[in-house]
């Protein structure tokens, strides 16, 4: 009997580390390029988005542009029975807070939930952003379509909203349309502060900030590269939680930086003709973008976007200097990497609001000893637990075991000094919450 229990238990942990769900390839084909395509040619066709532009338009401006958007997911949300909330949040950004905001400015961000059915007050977010600019970051009124900034990561979310409300999930999805991001990130601001306010259990951001350009200003041409960008450790860590970092470890294991282990592993297990690049910094070298004001109230939140920049199509006014074309026009975009990286977003919103809640408090202990105990707070609705580790050294979490219904367990033969270890969840339908690094120490 005992010898038929160890079978089963072994073919149940086999089962369990290689287990793929088949809605997750059904996602990824449902994608479609054409529709994306049509959304970035529209929002270009608006002339220009800059933040202060015309908002009385039906034409043309940011005003427009996210009518436009707010209707889309009416339509979408009319598709699936009503399953999408379509709400606006917006916040008056006053002339002079900056050198970018001249005028008053109403910064206003377009927003579609769909309700988890087990945890509606749990959101995995995905966001674009609606706005765009030219050469000046002032001028409101020249041709600015941003094919690429933003239109692609506004058009890839729409996308995902249309993909993902033809299913059910026990978490809540949010599809959000950020504004004012061009002028200092106002309209990830305000936001990340009413979700704050109202109490909202954000367990991941995704930022997708051009993710539509496949050659690069460096000359490399590449459709299924794309960089990961994620911050090591919260800003809001505590003195207490700096120091116990200093003596146990973790400087790389911050809630942001286990989304994008996520990510990355998530991708290279249903799309390995995709190759995700983490990148440890917040963003790009000294710049910004939206996920940074979720981070800085401490949500975990990363970027996702194409590996391979063409500066020469960013933030630049349209025209020919030198033999060179500049401006972010339509044709500079990949529609088809841009499906890539949306059905890259999609199964992975899809993956965690399938899975079941991360446990709140790991503890970890084993000084001196040769072996390591790792003990969990209980998380409802979870099947199991997994146990992952890895070589202090390395990115990524390159063994895990499963160990069951329980809240503690004892790896044996393994030195505590060698490797870092983290726990998930996991959900009677196999997926998995993100991993968590331990928190407490066991004496």
């Amino acid at each position: 009997m005992k010898k038929l229990q160890a079978i089963t238990l072994f073919l149940l942990v086999g089962f369990l580390n290689a287990q793929t769900d088949q809605r997750i390839y059904d996602i990824i084909e449902a994608v479609s390029a054409e529709r994306i395509k049509n959304d970035i040619s529209t929002l270009a066709g608006f002339g220009t988005r800059h933040t202060l532009s015309d908002t009385v338009s039906t034409t043309r401006g940011i005003g427009a542009a996210r009518r436009w958007i707010k209707k889309e997911f009416d339509i979408i949300s009319k598709s699936c029975d009503n399953c999408l909330e379509v709400t606006s949040q917006k916040d008056l950004v006053k002339s002079g807070i900056n050198q970018r905001i001249t005028k008053d400015t109403w910064v206003v961000n377009v927003v579609a939930i769909q309700r988890g059915e087990k945890y509606p007050n749990r959101y995995i977010i995905m966001s674009g952003d609606i706005d765009s600019r030219v050469s000046d970051p002032n001028d409101f009124t020249s041709n600015s379509p941003g094919a690429n900034d933003n239109a692609s990561g506004m058009a890839g979310t729409l996308e995902a909203a249309r993909v993902l409300s033809n299913y059910q999930f026990e978490s809540s999805i949010m599809y959000l349309g950020l504004s004012g991001e061009e002028q200092g990130l106002f309209g990830g601001q305000g936001f990340a502060k009413q979700a704050k306010e109202k109490g909202w259990e954000i367990i991941g951001v995704f930022n997708n900030d051009m993710i539509g350009n496949i050659k690069g200003v460096d000359g490399i041409i590449s459709n299924t590269d794309f960089r990961i960008f994620s911050e090591p450790v919260p800003p809001t860590e505590t003195e207490e939680e700096r120091k116990m970092r200093r003596f146990y470890g973790g400087e790389v294991d911050g809630t942001s930086r286990q989304l994008a282990r996520y990510v990355h592993k998530n991708v290279l297990t249903y799309m390995p003709e995709m190759n995700p690049m983490m990148i440890y910094r917040l963003d790009r070298f000294g710049r910004g973008g939206h996920h940074r004001p979720f981070n800085d109230l401490g949500f975990a939140g990363i970027r996702i976007m194409e590996a391979h920049e063409n500066y020469t199509q960013q933030h630049q006014d349209i025209r020919i200097e030198d033999g060179i074309s500049y401006g972010d026009v339509l044709e500079h975009v990949n529609f088809n990497y841009a499906k890539k990286l949306t059905a890259v977003n999609a199964i992975n919103l899809a993956s965690l609001a399938w899975s079941p809640p991360a446990p709140n408090e790991i503890g970890i202990g084993g000084i001196v000893a040769p072996a390591v105990t790792l003990q969990w707070s209980e998380v409802s609705g979870a099947k199991g637990y997994k146990i992952y580790w890895r070589e202090t050294t390395s990115p990524t979490w390159d063994h895990s075991r499963y160990v069951g219904d329980v809240t503690a367990f004892t790896l044996e033969g393994i030195v505590i000094d060698n490797y870092f270890f983290g726990v998930s969840a996991v959900g009677e339908n196999g997926f998995e919450s993100v991993v968590v690094f331990p928190n407490k120490i066991i004496k």
